[in-house]
């Protein structure tokens, strides 16, 4: 029964994010709450308990990033970005969008997707700004760039590190079993982009006429701080990558860069607060407490206990149940809540393999799977959450279905190619 209930209360507010019949924080919080009180979540415990609940990594990531992004943006660097970026394209929409697509994807596996869609989205709304186009596909066209590219590294994408932590996997595995395909799936979607947002391309010379005739050294506002900004940066992009080395969280490198970029910048504090998205923060706490729900409840236990009894002894149909399985959940149950509730499961399925490669192949699956099923929907990764709430702020709203109609065709393509991958190297 309380399996059923947890589903219930789950699935009526998936209904109502995906309708966009109520706020989205409103309803995670209301369905959180629901949980909670009827017991269906670990009570307090959802609080403290790394893997039963909120995920303060993630968190803490996101908060320490927007404090960054917020002071950064006051040095007039995004505005600096953007006009290059539309000088250097002659405002032609699709050459932009390969453009912001390729900076995306190739920033994503070293700083984490999170953290690069916060760097990109803000220039990339001025930019559209400036050329008088809908910034929504250029936004959505980034984010399912940034998760692809996130997914060849361990600190890309969240879920590499709860299956790193698991599997015992390090950096360079990530590399060399993980960026081969990225980089042809990336490929093949940059192809893609160009059918599926084509009707969005618009081109008035008028505009870019006035945008080329623009000098962008002119935007840098305060080069002082700028220089003293990305001092900083530097160090919390090197604190990423070395975090292993660190022993000390991506969440705890970003807040320590974001208190010294405080005390460099000299900026009002409460002026930066303003700037953090804390309706998005929000979101995700309560989504977190639902995914909790779920998994103290057993109801995506039971669904991954069952995929694997069904496939028994055949591991290469553990790996393609593993691959597409992941990508359909890890698309409805954000991907990292998701991650963290399915290693335990994966990780017995890996010791009962037959040799190393094949224990290998289910964690590379499962990787994939959940990594490209966070393109799925709007809510299946923190990046898409967070370009969305970013969109919203700067009048370029983002509904959930016009994200998803795009996303769960690249998570169909990615899964797809993703499969014929695991197929010919492991199997």
């Amino acid at each position: 029964m309380t399996a059923a209930a947890a589903l219930a209360i789950f699935v009526t507010a998936f209904f109502f994010i995906a309708t966009e019949k109520a706020d989205k924080v409103k309803v995670v919080l209301i369905a959180a709450g629901a949980m909670t009180v009827l017991g269906l979540t670990p009570g307090a415990g959802v609080f403290f308990s790394e893997h039963d609940g909120i995920d303060w990594n993630v968190i803490f990531l996101l908060l320490g990033m927007m404090i960054i992004v917020g002071i950064i943006k006051g040095t007039g660097l995004f505005d600096y970005l953007a006009i290059w970026a539309a000088k250097r394209s002659k405002g032609r929409p699709y050459r932009l969008l390969v453009m912001l697509m390729v900076i995306t994807a190739v920033a994503s596996p070293f700083l984490d997707n999170v953290t690069t869609i916060m760097l990109v989205a803000p220039v990339t709304v001025v930019v559209c700004n400036r050329l008088r186009i809908p910034a929504h596909p250029y936004l959505i066209a980034e984010v399912l760039a940034s998760n692809i590219g996130g997914a060849s590294t361990l600190i890309g994408d969240p879920p590499n590190i709860i299956i790193a932590s698991r599997a015992g996997l390090t950096f360079n595995d990530f590399l060399v079993h993980m960026a081969p395909i990225v980089v042809v799936i990336f490929i093949a979607f940059v192809l893609l982009a160009r059918v599926m947002f084509r009707k969005s391309f618009t081109y008035d010379e008028r505009y870019v006429a006035e945008v080329m005739s623009l000098d962008e050294r002119k935007a840098i506002t305060d080069p002082k701080l700028l220089v003293r900004c990305l001092v900083v940066l530097g160090f919390v992009i090197a604190g990423f990558m070395l975090h292993s080395v660190l022993h000390a969280e991506p969440s705890i490198v970003a807040l320590v860069g974001a208190g010294v970029m405080l005390l460099v910048s000299q900026v009002e504090v409460s002026d930066v607060l303003e700037e953090v998205e804390w309706p998005v923060l929000v979101f995700f706490v309560g989504l977190f407490v639902m995914v909790a729900g779920l998994g103290h409840t057993g109801v995506i236990e039971t669904i991954g206990t069952w995929a694997a009894d069904a496939v028994g002894d055949n591991y290469f149909a553990a790996a393609t149940s593993l691959l597409f399985g992941s990508a359909v959940l890890g698309a409805f149950f954000d991907n990292i809540p998701y991650a963290a509730t399915m290693a335990p499961i994966v990780e017995g399925m890996a010791a009962g393999a037959p040799d190393p490669t094949t224990a290998e192949a289910l964690w590379w699956s499962f990787a994939l799977g959940a990594d490209f099923g966070g393109n799925g929907t709007a809510v299946a990764a923190s990046a898409n959450v967070v370009a969305i709430g970013i969109a919203a702020r700067t009048g370029n709203p983002i509904s959930f279905w016009q994200f998803t109609r795009y996303g769960i065709v690249v998570t169909v393509l990615s899964t797809l190619m993703a499969w014929v991958y695991v197929a010919l190297r492991y199997f």
